[in-house]
Formats: C-alpha cells, structure tokens, sequence
C-alpha cells in the first residue's frame, strides 16, 4: 500500500546511471543551499562510495549508523542521522556494506519498499522539509528503492555527446517505477552540468535537451568549475569552500528554481516572496 503523504515534506531523489555527471556533487551543495534558505535537509547518502559523505567531511569514524544499517531494519532512519557543518544540513550516511544490500535483500518480499517504509514515519513529523537521496551511478535495487520512496526525481545531466540517450534510458526507468512502485512519481526537473561556453558541444546538448523535454529543464546551468572539483577534497559543500565561484552562484541559483517550482506544484500564492539568495 502507499504511504500516505503528508506533502510538507518532499522527497527529491537526485539520479542518473551515468557516472561523473556531477549527481553527488549537485545533491550536496544543492542541500547547502536549501539549508541556506531556511529550509531543513536530510540528504541520504545511498552509494556505496559514500562519497556525499566523504564531501561533507563526514569520515568513516562518524558514521557509527549507515543506510546500510536502515535497510536491513537493524536502526530507525532518524537513529542513523549525523550532523554536518552545515546548520540545517544532515545526513544518513554510507559505507561499503551498503553494496550487499542487493544480494541480501534480493529474496525478501517488499524490498523495494525497504527505503520508503524507513522514511515513512518522518512524513508526519517536522523534522525535515526536504530529504534528498543520492543515489549510485546505476539502476539497481538502491536506485529503484530510493525512487520508490521520492516523490519526484532531479536529475544531473552531463553536457556531452551521450547524454541524451542515457536520459531516455533514465525516463524508461521512472516510468516503469512509476507503472509498478509508485504512481506519484515525479519529474522534477533537469539540471545541465558541467556545461562549458568555449565548447559549441555544450550548447548543441544544451539545445537539444530543452527541445526534448521544455520546460523540465532548468533555466539554471551549471559551469565546469575548478572550485567545485576542488571543494570535495577539503570536506566541504562548494558553497562553503568558495561562495563567491561561479560553480556556487549557479548552485544557489538552481536552489531557487527548485523552491520556486515547489511552491508552485503546492499552489502557492504567487505572491509569496521567496528569499533572495544571491
């Protein structure tokens, strides 16, 4: 049965089977971000790599609870939240373990659901009004869990050659999720990254993706961007680590389209201001 809703809470899987698209890196700053603006922000880290984690500056001796552990029903989700240095920013986080979540869950019946049963009791508290899931760069029993629990889908689009055609696979799979786990599913938007104005590719992919698919592609771009490669390496969201980079500003500008969009699926007031974030 589906969990009933309570939609003060949204739940946004950030996906793509591709690898190196800038998924982990827009689920992390884009988190920073919302938690910039006042909103409060679970971002669960559902790759094995861990590397939200690691780019929070959460080490592998603070994660004493992991996904893993929630997965496999040994610890409540809020039992594996940890604090980051981001006020109004936590996180759940991942380890290597999470990697035999597939193998070990493969013959229990509702494994699908095991994510969204986790976040469930969070749907009627005040915890958190956005949980973000980052999920590993392929379509398995981790994805399809974390799209099973999300009430729609962000997804990080390279700007190069390919990227077209691992979104039609990417759209394929919401819809099978949405035919067969999750009827509510929905498509958030599409964010272009690692966009490069010297390079005509990128805007030829740019140009083709807007064609395609209008106006769930974010007028927001973001720049290929030293800071925000470099900003990971030191634990730290880019916006922490370099506000004021170009990587950071779109960042901030992405956070504002998706409050914006939100507010409008919500109905809100047209009215209602949103804070200005730059």
């Amino acid at each position: 049965m589906p969990v009933k809703s309570d939609r003060s809470l949204r739940v946004l899987v950030v996906a793509n089977q591709k690898g190196g698209v800038g998924k982990t890196t827009t689920a992390i700053n884009l988190g920073t971000a919302l938690a910039a603006v006042g909103e409060k922000v679970l971002l669960i880290d559902a790759d094995p790599q861990g590397n939200a984690s690691t780019g929070l500056g959460i080490g592998r001796a603070l994660r004493k609870h992991t996904l893993y552990d929630v997965l496999m029903g040994e610890n409540a989700l809020l039992e594996a939240v940890v604090k980051t240095a981001v006020p109004g920013l936590d996180l759940t986080p991942s380890d290597p373990d999470l990697s035999g979540v597939e193998l070990e869950l493969g013959h229990q019946s509702g494994r699908s659901f095991k994510l969204r049963d986790a976040i469930a009791p969070l749907r009627s508290g005040r915890e958190y009004s956005y949980i973000l899931i980052d999920c590993p760069p392929s379509l398995n029993l981790l994805t399809v869990n974390a799209m099973a629990a999300a009430d729609a889908v962000l997804v990080p689009l390279q700007c190069e050659f390919f990227a077209l055609e691992g979104l039609s696979q990417l759209m394929r799979t919401i819809e099978l999720v949405r035919g067969s786990l999750n009827p509510a599913l929905e498509l958030q938007g599409i964010v272009l990254t690692m966009y490069d104005r010297r390079n005509s590719l990128s805007e030829q992919v740019a140009g083709d993706v807007r064609s395609h698919f209008g106006e769930a592609v974010y007028q927001t771009v973001i720049p290929r961007n030293v800071r925000v490669s470099e900003a990971p390496s030191f634990g730290k969201p880019a916006l922490v680590y370099d506000l004021r980079c170009a990587g950071s500003q779109a960042y901030l500008r992405l956070a504002r389209e998706v409050v914006l969009r939100e507010r409008k699926r919500r109905g809100a007031a047209p009215a209602t201001p949103v804070r200005e974030l730059l």
